[in-house]
C-alpha cells in the first residue's frame, strides 16, 4: 500500500509527509509520530491495517529528519518546537483534532501535544515512551532504566556520536534494529538517516532533552510498552499510570522489543482502532 507524499509549511520550512488513506471518506485521522533512528515509514505496517478500517494515517517526518525542515542549532530541536510542528501539521492539513500516535521520540512529542492542546488530540496512543514525567522519575531512581539510558551520554557528544554511528557503513545504527524489523523498513530508516546532515539533526532532539515535569494528561490513553524493550524499564512503563488523570489503559507485549510499530503492528493498530471506536 503506497501513501500519497505530501509537503506541508511549517515555521521553519516544510515537512515531508507520508499519508496513507481510505478510497472513501475516512471515519477518523491518525497523526503517526515516528521516533530515532525510524522515518515515517515506521507506521507503514500500522497504517496497513488501519486504512482497511477505513481510517487515514498521516505520518510526518518530524523537524531534522525532513530536508526542508532542518535549522541549524540545539535549541531548536527542543520539546515545545517539535511539538508546534505537529500542531502545524493539523493546523495545515485543516484538521481541528486528530488521534494521534507515538513512538519514541514520537511518543514525547505526543505527550507533550496531548497535555498542551487536549482539545486537538481524540486520543493518545504511546507507545515505548511512558508519560515524561515518569519516565524523568524512572531515571532519576531505577538502577535498570539508568543502565537502559546510559547510552544518552554518547548520542549527545556532539561529533562524537555521528562518527560512532556512521562509521563502517553506519552498522551500529543497523545493529539497532536487531532482527525486529524487516529488512526493507531499516534499509529505508537509514537511507535518510545514515548521512551526517540528517544524523546530526535527529541527534540534536537528544541534545536539546531537559527534563520534562509535564502535568497529567486529561485524554483518553493507551500506553503500549514491550516487555523486551531495550531502551524502557519496567519502572518507567508502570510509572505511566500515575500520570494520567483521564481514561487509562497500560498494554505490556510479551516477547516484544523496542520497535513495537514494525514488530507488533497488529497490536497497535487494534489498540488504535479500539480508541476510535
Amino acid at each position: 500500500m503506497e501513501p500519497r507524499s505530501l509537503t506541508v509549511p511549517v515555521d521553519v520550512g516544510t515537512l515531508d509527509v507520508l499519508d496513507w488513506s481510505p478510497d472513501a471518506a475516512p471515519r477518523a485521522t491518525v497523526l503517526a509520530l515516528h521516533g530515532f533512528p525510524e522515518t515515517p515509514w515506521a507506521w507503514g505496517p500500522v497504517a496497513e491495517r488501519l486504512v482497511p478500517r477505513g481510517v487515514r494515517v498521516v505520518a510526518p517526518a518530524q523537524r531534522g529528519y525532513s530536508p526542508g525542515a532542518r535549522p541549524a542549532g540545539v535549541d531548536a530541536y527542543a520539546l515545545e518546537h517539535l511539538g508546534a510542528d505537529a500542531l502545524e501539521v493539523l493546523d495545515r492539513l485543516g484538521l481541528d483534532g486528530a488521534h494521534v500516535a507515538g513512538h519514541d521520540w514520537g511518543a514525547s512529542v505526543a505527550w507533550w501535544l496531548a497535555v498542551h492542546h487536549p482539545g486537538r488530540v481524540e486520543a493518545l496512543t504511546a507507545v515505548s515512551v511512558p508519560h515524561l514525567t515518569a519516565f524523568a522519575d524512572a531515571i532519576l531512581t531505577d538502577p535498570v532504566q539508568q543502565e537502559k539510558s546510559a547510552y544518552f551520554g554518547l548520542f549527545r557528544q556532539e561529533g562524537r556520536a555521528e562518527d560512532v554511528l556512521l562509521e563502517e557503513g553506519a552498522h551500529r545504527l543497523r545493529a539497532l534494529f536487531g532482527e525486529d524489523v524487516p529488512a526493507y523498513l531499516v534499509d529505508a530508516h537509514l537511507a535518510v538517516l545514515g548521512n551526517r546532515d540528517t544524523l546530526t539533526a535527529a541527534l540534536n532532539w537528544y541534545r536539546a532533552m531537559r527534563r520534562s515535569d509535564l502535568p497529567d494528561v486529561t485524554v483518553p490513553t493507551t500506553y503500549v510498552w514491550g516487555e523486551e524493550d531495550m531502551a524502557i524499564g519496567r519502572t518507567a512503563a508502570e510509572g505511566c499510570a500515575a500520570r494520567v488523570a483521564g481514561d487509562y489503559r497500560y498494554v505490556a507485549l510479551p516477547g516484544v522489543g523496542h520497535w513495537v510499530p514494525e514488530q507488533a503492528a497488529d497490536a497497535v493498530a487494534e489498540e488504535i482502532l479500539a480508541r476510535i471506536g
